[in-house]
């Protein structure tokens, strides 16, 4: 889940759900939109967890930039269409669709899904060697190149949003772009593109490791856990 705060399913989640789904002749949609074409080390994200979806929905990273969005399904729930059921003034626009195509031949060409599972690990274990003296990270996780940092305070580990939104602007000002989401918009979300170099991952980890210092001296907060 990129909104919802990059959250991790575990390992079982989606097959366990496929089964409640087909008890009760339920369609399995994934929303592949941020998590699709090699953003988490798979081309898409589902195929961590062994579940076959009956729709997938995909759009951003399908033609890196260009605006398009695709409905994949099984043949016979696409027989269900007829002419007419699905219009779009710009459906089907050449140039977007010609965009996706070199995007995917370029993912596959330079194995960008296998790239981007080691650029994430690389990535995670950077972050969590300075978890230990960062208290207000509660907590670094995400798969591939798609990893949140969730921002908490206190014992009772109470979301801290508007110390999300200071890491961004500190994060801005040092010339590094992320994101913040979650329920409680207190995730600090890193999703870079999926070509990042590791001087680049080491510039962004810098960046944002001393945004958190610096919002969490501001707040008193001590380093030691």
């Amino acid at each position: 889940m990129g909104e919802g705060g990059i959250i991790v399913p575990p390992p079982n989640y989606f097959r366990e759900i496929k089964k409640v789904l087909d008890r009760h002749h339920i369609l399995f949609i994934a929303d592949e939109v941020q998590s699709g074409f090699g953003r988490t080390g798979k081309m898409f994200a589902i195929e961590h967890y062994g579940a076959t979806p009956d729709i997938m929905v995909t759009a951003k990273g399908i033609a890196d930039g260009f605006p398009l969005a695709a409905f994949t399904t099984r043949d016979e729930i696409a027989a269900a269409f007829k002419p007419g059921d699905h219009l779009s003034t710009f459906g089907g626009n050449p140039v977007c669709c010609a965009a996706a195509l070199a995007n995917i031949d370029f993912i596959l060409g330079e194995n960008l899904c296998e790239r981007t599972a080691q650029s994430g690990k690389y990535l995670v274990q950077r972050l969590n060697l300075s978890q230990r003296d960062l208290p207000l990270i509660g907590e670094v996780r995400g798969l591939g190149l798609m990893v949140g940092i969730e921002l908490v305070e206190g014992d009772d580990r109470t979301p801290a949003p508007d110390a999300a939104e200071a890491v961004r602007d500190l994060c801005l000002a040092r010339g590094v772009l992320i994101g913040v989401g979650g329920v409680h918009g207190n995730v600090v979300r890193v999703q870079p593109p999926l070509v990042i170099t590791r001087p680049q991952i080491d510039q962004a980890v810098e960046a944002v490791v001393a945004a958190v210092k610096q919002v969490q001296a501001e707040r008193t907060i001590p380093a030691a856990r």
